[in-house]
Protein backbone atom coordinates (compact mmCIF):
# COMPACT_ATOMS: atom_id res chain seq x y z
CA UNK A 1 0.00 0.00 0.00
CA UNK A 2 1.48 3.46 -1.07
CA UNK A 3 0.50 6.79 0.79
CA UNK A 4 -2.90 8.50 0.92
CA UNK A 5 -2.58 11.29 -1.42
CA UNK A 6 -4.89 14.19 -2.17
CA UNK A 7 -5.10 16.20 -5.31
CA UNK A 8 -7.25 19.16 -4.97
CA UNK A 9 -9.65 20.90 -8.21
CA UNK A 10 -11.64 23.68 -7.34
CA UNK A 11 -14.54 23.44 -9.43
CA UNK A 12 -17.79 25.83 -10.38
CA UNK A 13 -18.10 29.56 -9.79
CA UNK A 14 -18.01 28.78 -6.24
CA UNK A 15 -14.69 27.25 -6.15
CA UNK A 16 -15.50 24.35 -4.63
CA UNK A 17 -12.42 21.91 -3.73
CA UNK A 18 -13.47 18.82 -5.73
CA UNK A 19 -11.26 16.26 -3.85
CA UNK A 20 -9.46 12.60 -5.40
CA UNK A 21 -8.21 10.79 -2.80
CA UNK A 22 -5.69 7.97 -4.19
CA UNK A 23 -3.14 5.68 -3.40
CA UNK A 24 0.66 6.62 -4.27
CA UNK A 25 1.47 3.20 -5.53
CA UNK A 26 -1.76 1.42 -6.85
CA UNK A 27 -3.52 4.75 -7.80
CA UNK A 28 -6.30 3.31 -6.58
CA UNK A 29 -8.68 6.28 -5.60
CA UNK A 30 -12.14 8.14 -4.92
CA UNK A 31 -13.52 11.73 -5.89
CA UNK A 32 -15.41 13.60 -3.38
CA UNK A 33 -17.58 16.17 -4.09
CA UNK A 34 -17.43 16.74 -8.00
CA UNK A 35 -19.66 19.91 -7.85
CA UNK A 36 -19.48 20.48 -11.52
CA UNK A 37 -16.37 21.19 -14.12
CA UNK A 38 -16.77 17.37 -14.89
CA UNK A 39 -14.38 17.89 -18.08
CA UNK A 40 -11.80 19.08 -15.95
CA UNK A 41 -12.12 16.39 -13.15
CA UNK A 42 -11.75 13.75 -15.87
CA UNK A 43 -8.97 15.13 -17.56
CA UNK A 44 -6.75 15.00 -14.62
CA UNK A 45 -7.90 11.38 -13.84
CA UNK A 46 -6.56 10.39 -16.99
CA UNK A 47 -3.49 12.25 -16.92
CA UNK A 48 -2.66 10.57 -13.60
CA UNK A 49 -3.68 7.41 -14.79
CA UNK A 50 -6.15 6.89 -11.48
CA UNK A 51 -8.62 3.97 -10.89
CA UNK A 52 -11.29 5.49 -9.39
CA UNK A 53 -13.89 3.09 -7.85
CA UNK A 54 -16.44 5.84 -6.46
CA UNK A 55 -17.70 9.17 -5.80
CA UNK A 56 -18.27 10.05 -2.54
CA UNK A 57 -20.82 13.47 -1.78
CA UNK A 58 -20.69 15.01 1.84
CA UNK A 59 -23.78 16.67 1.44
CA UNK A 60 -26.89 17.86 -1.28
CA UNK A 61 -25.85 21.80 -2.01
CA UNK A 62 -25.61 22.01 -6.10
CA UNK A 63 -21.69 23.06 -5.75
CA UNK A 64 -21.23 19.94 -4.04
CA UNK A 65 -23.41 17.40 -6.05
CA UNK A 66 -24.23 18.94 -9.30
CA UNK A 67 -21.31 17.13 -11.17
CA UNK A 68 -22.10 13.43 -10.10
CA UNK A 69 -24.21 12.22 -11.93
CA UNK A 70 -22.33 13.29 -15.29
CA UNK A 71 -19.17 11.89 -13.65
CA UNK A 72 -20.71 8.87 -12.40
CA UNK A 73 -22.08 7.99 -15.97
CA UNK A 74 -18.48 8.96 -17.46
CA UNK A 75 -16.76 6.61 -14.93
CA UNK A 76 -19.30 3.88 -14.78
CA UNK A 77 -19.15 3.79 -10.85
CA UNK A 78 -21.45 4.26 -7.72
CA UNK A 79 -22.20 7.50 -5.94
CA UNK A 80 -21.53 7.18 -2.05
CA UNK A 81 -23.50 9.45 0.42
CA UNK A 82 -24.68 11.67 1.91
CA UNK A 83 -26.55 10.76 4.78
CA UNK A 84 -30.64 10.06 3.90
CA UNK A 85 -31.49 13.17 5.05
CA UNK A 86 -30.54 15.20 1.81
CA UNK A 87 -32.24 13.21 -0.23
CA UNK A 88 -34.55 15.77 -1.20
CA UNK A 89 -31.94 18.34 -1.65
CA UNK A 90 -30.35 15.98 -4.20
CA UNK A 91 -33.60 15.01 -6.06
CA UNK A 92 -34.22 18.44 -6.42
CA UNK A 93 -30.68 19.91 -7.17
CA UNK A 94 -31.94 21.42 -11.02
CA UNK A 95 -34.54 23.46 -8.86
CA UNK A 96 -31.40 24.65 -6.55
CA UNK A 97 -30.36 25.81 -9.37
CA UNK A 98 -33.21 27.93 -10.66
CA UNK A 99 -33.74 29.37 -7.30
CA UNK A 100 -30.10 30.93 -7.03
CA UNK A 101 -29.99 31.91 -10.70
CA UNK A 102 -27.27 29.19 -11.10
CA UNK A 103 -26.46 28.61 -15.24
CA UNK A 104 -23.70 25.77 -15.00
CA UNK A 105 -24.79 22.59 -16.21
CA UNK A 106 -25.89 20.15 -13.17
CA UNK A 107 -28.19 17.37 -12.92
CA UNK A 108 -30.40 15.85 -10.07
CA UNK A 109 -28.82 13.14 -8.22
CA UNK A 110 -29.94 9.68 -6.42
CA UNK A 111 -27.08 7.81 -4.91
CA UNK A 112 -26.42 4.22 -5.22
CA UNK A 113 -25.70 4.28 -1.44
CA UNK A 114 -26.87 7.02 1.83
CA UNK A 115 -24.21 6.64 4.38
CA UNK A 116 -25.30 7.07 8.10
CA UNK A 117 -23.22 7.26 11.47
CA UNK A 118 -20.93 4.88 12.08
CA UNK A 119 -20.22 4.01 9.01
CA UNK A 120 -16.68 3.22 7.06
CA UNK A 121 -16.04 4.03 3.33
CA UNK A 122 -11.91 3.24 1.59
CA UNK A 123 -10.64 2.11 -1.58
CA UNK A 124 -7.48 -0.06 -1.55
CA UNK A 125 -6.47 -0.60 2.52
CA UNK A 126 -6.80 3.28 2.87
CA UNK A 127 -10.26 3.48 5.59
CA UNK A 128 -12.39 6.36 6.23
CA UNK A 129 -14.88 6.54 9.23
CA UNK A 130 -18.07 8.19 8.53
CA UNK A 131 -19.74 11.20 11.08
CA UNK A 132 -23.18 12.67 10.36
CA UNK A 133 -22.59 16.09 11.36
CA UNK A 134 -25.77 18.36 10.60
CA UNK A 135 -25.94 21.72 10.69
CA UNK A 136 -25.10 23.38 7.05
CA UNK A 137 -27.03 20.83 5.38
CA UNK A 138 -29.24 18.03 7.32
CA UNK A 139 -27.44 15.09 5.55
CA UNK A 140 -23.70 16.37 6.13
CA UNK A 141 -21.16 13.81 6.04
CA UNK A 142 -17.40 13.47 6.94
CA UNK A 143 -14.78 11.52 6.14
CA UNK A 144 -11.99 10.38 9.01
CA UNK A 145 -8.87 8.58 7.68
CA UNK A 146 -7.89 7.55 11.33
CA UNK A 147 -4.15 5.81 10.02
CA UNK A 148 -3.22 8.98 8.23
CA UNK A 149 -4.42 11.96 10.42
CA UNK A 150 -6.42 13.50 7.91
CA UNK A 151 -10.46 14.13 7.42
CA UNK A 152 -12.88 15.99 4.82
CA UNK A 153 -14.47 17.90 6.30
CA UNK A 154 -16.68 19.48 3.49
CA UNK A 155 -18.35 23.09 4.66
CA UNK A 156 -18.52 21.79 8.53
CA UNK A 157 -15.20 23.53 9.32
CA UNK A 158 -13.36 26.15 7.13
CA UNK A 159 -9.99 27.40 7.80
CA UNK A 160 -10.66 30.49 9.51
CA UNK A 161 -14.76 30.08 9.24
CA UNK A 162 -17.50 27.50 9.89
CA UNK A 163 -19.82 26.33 7.17
CA UNK A 164 -23.11 28.97 6.41
CA UNK A 165 -26.13 28.39 7.99
CA UNK A 166 -28.53 30.70 6.51
CA UNK A 167 -29.78 27.98 3.42
CA UNK A 168 -32.63 25.66 3.29
CA UNK A 169 -32.10 23.06 6.53
CA UNK A 170 -29.27 24.71 7.95
CA UNK A 171 -29.17 25.72 12.04
CA UNK A 172 -26.37 27.62 13.72
CA UNK A 173 -26.57 25.65 17.18
CA UNK A 174 -26.84 22.64 15.23
CA UNK A 175 -23.16 22.82 13.68
CA UNK A 176 -21.78 24.17 16.66
CA UNK A 177 -22.77 21.11 17.92
CA UNK A 178 -21.49 18.77 15.52
CA UNK A 179 -18.56 20.50 15.23
CA UNK A 180 -17.98 20.32 19.17
CA UNK A 181 -19.08 16.66 19.46
CA UNK A 182 -17.75 15.15 16.35
CA UNK A 183 -14.94 17.48 14.53
CA UNK A 184 -12.94 18.56 17.47
CA UNK A 185 -13.09 15.34 19.24
CA UNK A 186 -10.70 13.81 15.93
CA UNK A 187 -7.30 15.33 17.73
CA UNK A 188 -5.83 18.57 17.86
CA UNK A 189 -2.94 16.95 15.63
CA UNK A 190 -5.59 15.85 12.54
CA UNK A 191 -5.04 18.33 8.83
CA UNK A 192 -8.33 18.40 6.72
CA UNK A 193 -9.63 19.51 3.61
CA UNK A 194 -12.41 21.35 3.46
CA UNK A 195 -15.52 22.40 1.15
CA UNK A 196 -13.72 26.15 -0.01
CA UNK A 197 -10.57 27.85 0.45
CA UNK A 198 -7.39 26.07 1.89
CA UNK A 199 -7.19 23.14 4.62
CA UNK A 200 -6.13 23.67 8.08
CA UNK A 201 -5.68 21.38 11.40
CA UNK A 202 -8.26 20.82 14.06
CA UNK A 203 -5.98 22.33 16.82
CA UNK A 204 -5.34 26.05 14.62
CA UNK A 205 -9.03 26.45 14.85
CA UNK A 206 -9.89 25.24 18.14
CA UNK A 207 -7.07 28.12 19.33
CA UNK A 208 -7.75 30.78 16.38
CA UNK A 209 -11.45 30.32 14.94
CA UNK A 210 -13.26 32.68 16.49
CA UNK A 211 -16.29 30.70 15.51
CA UNK A 212 -15.08 28.22 17.91
CA UNK A 213 -14.81 30.29 21.20
CA UNK A 214 -16.46 28.89 24.34
CA UNK A 215 -17.24 25.32 22.32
Amino acid sequence: MGKLQAAIIPVTPFQQNCTIFFDSETLEGVVVDPGGDVEEITRIIREKALKIGEIWITHGHLDHAGGAQDLREALEVPVIGPHEDDRVMLENLEMQASRFNVTMRLRNLVPDRFLQEGDVVGFGEHRFEVYHCPGHAPGHVIFFNRAAGFAHLGDVLFNGSIGRTDLPGGNHQQLLSSIRDKVLPLGDEVGFICGHGPGSRIGDERRNNPFLVGL
